[in-house]
């Protein structure tokens, strides 16, 4: 399904959101389980690397309406940010990573997971990852 179509959709069931800005992802390196751990309600935050956000993108703001995409960029539910802070990947806490319902939710498996993950993107952009970059964590409600 088109994105705008499912974004029409959910504004009709959802007199209440006079907004139309929403913002469209897919989640890192295995989208399709991610964004089925958001629909099954497992899944309500995220983490990005700060410092790997273009200069001309928007961060994510609390109240945001978010489109998530499978890994076929086909829209699968509608998220609203939260709660958003930038805090040091070594900072991060358990009940962030609990959040993020990943693996076995563990603090000790988001780390490597995380770890893995930016330090690749990091070397993407002729970066070295660190564990005191900044990382935007944000959490989220599925609302449809």
């Amino acid at each position: 399904m088109d994105v705008e179509i499912f974004w029409q959709q959910f504004k009709n069931a959802h007199p209440e959101v006079t907004t139309n800005h929403h913002d469209t992802y897919a989640f890192g390196s295995d989208a399709d389980a991610l964004a089925h751990l958001v629909k099954i309600g497992r899944k309500t935050a995220t983490t990005s690397a700060l410092e790997l956000y273009e200069a001309d993108e928007p961060l994510p703001y609390v109240g945001e309406y978010n489109v998530i995409l499978d890994g076929h960029d086909q829209p699968v539910c509608i998220t609203q940010t939260k709660v958003t802070e930038v805090v040091a990947f070594d900072q991060v806490t358990q009940e962030h990573a609990y959040h993020e319902g990943e693996n076995d939710r563990t603090l000790t498996s988001w780390r490597q997971g995380h770890r893995d993950f930016f330090t690749a993107e990091y070397q993407a952009v002729g970066r070295t990852f660190n564990e005191q970059i900044p990382c935007l964590c944000e959490v989220f409600e599925r609302v449809d």
